[in-house]
């Protein structure tokens, strides 16, 4: 009985995620009327024009190449910034270590809508060319950097914790510098970790709304929340509700698949995470 109250649990949890996807999947094969009158009915002719629609017509692909350019750049600053911090930190403790390993943690309590205002004000007041980094992609991604620093750094640093020493002791016996230890020996045992703390960031940068909203004005600069808020917004006039739903899968696509390449290497450090507790 215990075991299949178990199963039932597990079949209601997965239930409750694959039946809204599979849901906005089908709608977004539907005409417009065809999802009110038929909300969890199969589409009589597949509407594949509804993807060329939002694409091209509702500047999703405009806003989902900005979306992928802001999360690319800022993992590829913030990885390696936090894996050498998180090195020093796990690694190479000295004195006041803790109390800015302690200043980083607190970084992860303060809530977007209350350094939203001031990052706004910083922006505008830092140079870039004939402007500011106010409402530009760099100024963007210097401020997820920023944001995200304080999880990476500190989801890493237990890593580094873990990893043995003795690698890293053979390696400056056999006349590795500190430099050429970290980047050869060190940084590629924590490759599982970084993997896990890119994803995590490329999932929260890829949806990230609060931030994106106020620093960001310009149509062509902005990101895929905040191409699918006025998409919505738009479609409670234009009644291209396929559209919209075609948005949602486009959206929601990339990560899924990023999930699912790399489920099993995610599962096996949590789950030597969790031993290792």
């Amino acid at each position: 009985m215990k075991k299949f109250l178990h199963a039932a649990g597990l079949t209601l949890f997965a239930l409750t995620i694959v039946v809204p996807l599979l849901w906005v999947l089908v709608n977004s094969l539907k005409t417009g009327s065809e999802v009110f009158s038929r909300p969890w009915g199969i589409p009589s002719s597949p509407q594949f024009v509804n993807y060329k629609n939002a694409w091209n017509e509702a500047g999703i692909g405009k806003y989902f190449l900005n979306t992928l350019l802001v999360t690319v750049g800022t993992l590829v600053i913030l990885l390696p910034i936090s894996a050498m911090a998180a090195y020093i930190f796990g690694r190479y403790p000295f004195r006041g270590s803790k109390t800015l390993f302690s200043a980083f943690l607190g970084g992860m309590m303060f809530p977007n809508f209350l350094v939203v205002i001031p990052l706004f004000f910083l922006l505008r007041d830092i140079p870039l060319g004939d402007g500011n980094m106010l409402d530009t992609r760099t100024g963007l991604i210097l401020v997820y950097v920023a944001y995200s620093l304080s999880f990476t750094i500190f989801v890493l640093t237990g890593f580094f914790q873990a990893l043995p020493g003795e690698l890293a002791e053979a390696a400056m016996m056999d006349g590795c510098g500190h430099a050429k230890t970290f980047w050869k020996i060190m940084l590629p045992l924590a490759r599982p970790g970084l993997i896990v703390v890119g994803i995590f960031n490329a999932i929260g940068l890829w949806n990230e709304y609060p931030l994106a909203l106020v620093l960001l004005s310009k149509d062509e600069n902005r990101t895929l929340p905040l191409g699918i808020a006025d998409l919505v917004m738009s479609q409670h006039y234009a009644s291209d509700w396929g559209a919209l739903f075609a948005g949602l899968v486009i959206v929601m696509l990339p990560v899924m698949v990023v999930y699912w390449i790399f489920r099993d290497k995610i599962h096996e450090t949590m789950l030597a995470g969790a031993v290792k507790g």
